[in-house]
């Protein structure tokens, strides 16, 4: 059974923990995932395909991520075989954001510095498989990936969808992270748990994310004490917005390279969480001197 404490002893250490979650394509990545040689290989310009896609959806009243997946089997049709292979090695082409590559180790490095533990993980509505094709994920930076997926059948051929995350279920996940209910199918997320019971209290999360899917996500994070950063490529016209109507707390350009604006963001995230744990430890110690 998955632990549902919030912290873990180790050693002679009791740490809190605090989750980053992220969106993905034009998140970490600076466009969709599928953009990056699936399409062009199909024969596809990609505002055609995504156009496409839209007029599946809205003519089969059907979910735009189940949309995209069956376009995506449909159009590998007479092309090649869509593998779980054929997805991580196009996911193995996918350019990263400025910093991706080094952002994890230094965000973990800080957290070690100021004793918390940091985890890391994505809830996306792209592919999960191109996302596991990637070199961030081939290094085990994060702690789970959530993200749309297919079925497989004997000869490895994709055949029918097995997961479709959408910007509303998205917000499940963060459900699963906060009680340390990491599998899909768990449903000991639905248990009432103590106030301590939790691995990671809403107020320890980070949610990262750059457009409108992300606000469920946003707005749940912030409702409960947690922190919502939205950011942007070339225009920040859009997370403003986001701002101006509340769904974030702060934004930056999202470039994660040392020194920028969003790596200063995490950092005083994480000076806040461990300064409320230590306010939190004292009080808890208080209440049992006078109980």
């Amino acid at each position: 059974m998955m632990s549902t404490v919030q912290r873990i002893q180790k050693g002679d250490d009791m740490k809190p923990y605090i989750a980053i979650c992220y969106d993905f394509d034009k998140t970490l990545s600076p466009t969709d995932m599928q953009a990056q040689g699936y399409i062009q290989s199909v024969g596809y310009d990609v505002d055609e395909f995504w156009k496409e896609t839209d007029e599946l959806a809205g003519k089969n009243d059907m979910d735009g991520n189940l949309a995209y997946m069956y376009l995506m089997m449909e159009k590998a049709k007479g092309n090649f075989e869509l593998t779980r292979e054929a997805l991580e090695d196009y996911g193995s082409r996918v350019v990263l954001n400025p910093g991706v590559e080094t952002w994890f180790d230094r965000i973990n490095a800080y957290g070690m510095e100021k004793g918390i533990e940091i985890e890391h993980y994505i809830i996306s509505s792209g592919l999960r498989e191109m996302i596991e094709g990637t070199e961030i994920a081939r290094r085990g930076v994060f702690k789970k990936i959530y993200a749309s997926s297919f079925l497989y059948d004997e000869n490895g051929r994709a055949v029918w969808p097995s997961q479709a995350v959408n910007y509303t279920n998205k917000t499940q996940f963060l459900f699963r992270i906060s009680k340390g209910c990491l599998e899909v199918n768990d449903k000991q997320v639905n248990d009432k748990l103590a106030q301590d019971g939790y691995h990671v209290p809403f107020r320890n999360m980070v949610y990262i994310g750059d457009s409108e899917t992300d606000i469920p996500c946003m707005k749940l994070v912030n409702s409960y004490g947690g922190h919502s950063i939205g950011v942007y490529d070339r225009s920040d016209a859009r997370v403003k917005q986001m701002l101006k109507d509340d769904r974030i707390r702060y934004y930056a350009k999202a470039d994660y390279s040392e020194g920028q604006e969003l790596e200063s963001i995490l950092k005083l995230i994480i000076d806040k969480t461990i300064a409320f744990e230590k306010l939190e430890e004292r009080h808890i110690m208080n209440a049992k001197d006078i109980s």
